[in-house]
């Protein structure tokens, strides 16, 4: 093998064993204050100056700055002898807790609660099934009951789901014209980002979001005010209770959480709720036919393994799902780092 071939593996092999830091230090980073620091000084800054504004020793700061320069979440200047710490457009935009496009509670889940499940990777592949059940801190095999069982566990999945669609739902909104779509019931529409995103495309529209009662509960109190009369809030277990009437149903990273059979089974109840011409709007990441790609499905797709009993799947998948369920004409369409598959009734 060629030396600087060989030099290159190596260097990405150390790079991929430490890859799991990643998460812990962007989080890290992003709790203590580093980035908000950085963008509300205007200015670059010594790690000295950042470790005495934050109350943390100087030289833990030194080393965790300098392993975000590394990754880029931060950039270096020399200056009059001295090294300074700056942001980089990335960090501005989402790592920072007040930017306007924070992903701080992504961070948060996944250096946390991911992090955690993920110690238990090789019994998850032995078993093949979730591993929440082995933690000290879950008593349950079920995601959304270990999410939910706190008050604060809640708000911090909603946050984490409210930065998703605020970064993104604009975008998989617009791969179709929904304006034929009304009524529309968002099936698990947490804090309700994505449907505010809705009304704000097309304001003849009004919003439904159907979720669990605490869900609900937390969504009025917190997320959806009064004045914002177009979004209302439905308590609703959709595996057994009565779904709302609608012309469209949103399901945006539902269905990975899912076996097969209770896919058919919640697209099969939307079915028959839904009116003549309506219709069901996925977002998913979609592997493509092969499976090889994208990585992020890949990703995703072991940390459903983790904590849930769903995966990732391939439109082929999708589709067989939309058709056994009584749905037609369906479309795919790609947006980035989501997929929007629409089916009509």
């Amino acid at each position: 093998m060629n030396a600087t071939v060989e030099a290159e593996d190596v260097k990405m092999l150390f790079r991929n064993q430490h890859a799991f830091l990643i998460p812990k230090i962007m989080f890290t980073a992003s709790d203590l204050g580093v980035f908000d620091l950085l963008m509300e000084s205007k200015e670059p800054l010594t790690s000295v100056t950042i470790a005495e504004r934050l109350g943390t020793s100087p030289f833990g700061m030194e080393r965790l700055l300098d392993a975000c320069v590394g990754y880029k979440f931060l950039q270096v200047e020399r200056k009059d002898n001295q090294t300074l710490y700056g942001n980089t457009d990335l960090a501005n935009l989402y790592l920072g807790k007040r930017s306007p496009k924070t992903q701080y509670y992504s961070l948060k889940i996944n250096a946390e609660f991911t992090y955690t499940r993920a110690q238990h990777l090789a019994d998850a592949v032995r078993e093949g099934k979730a591993q929440t059940y082995r933690l000290s801190d879950s008593s349950t095999n079920n995601f959304y009951e270990a999410m939910y069982r706190t008050e604060s566990g809640l708000r911090e999945f909603m946050e984490f789901m409210r930065e998703m669609w605020s970064l993104c739902g604009r975008v998989v909104l617009n791969a179709f014209d929904l304006s034929p779509f009304p009524l529309v019931c968002d099936v698990g529409g947490s804090s309700g980002a994505l449907a505010k995103e809705y009304i704000s495309l097309y304001p003849n529209s009004t919003v439904t979001i159907v979720d669990l009662p605490e869900v609900v509960e937390t969504g009025k109190k917190h997320y959806v005010s009064s004045e914002e009369h177009r979004i209302t809030f439905h308590e609703c277990d959709f595996f057994k209770d009565p779904i709302p009437e609608a012309d469209l149903y949103i399901l945006a990273r539902t269905l990975h959480v899912f076996t097969d059979e209770k896919c058919v089974q919640l697209l099969t109840r939307l079915h028959k709720a839904c009116k003549p011409g309506g219709g069901v709007l996925v977002v998913e990441i979609v592997l493509n036919e092969d499976r090889t790609w994208p990585l992020e499905a890949h990703i995703s797709g072991l940390v459903m393994l983790l904590i849930t009993q769903g995966k990732e799947r391939t439109l082929s998948e999708y589709n067989a799902f939309f058709n056994a369920a009584g749905f037609k004409q369906i479309q795919q369409k790609k947006t980035g780092h989501f997929d929007a598959i629409l089916g009509r009734k």
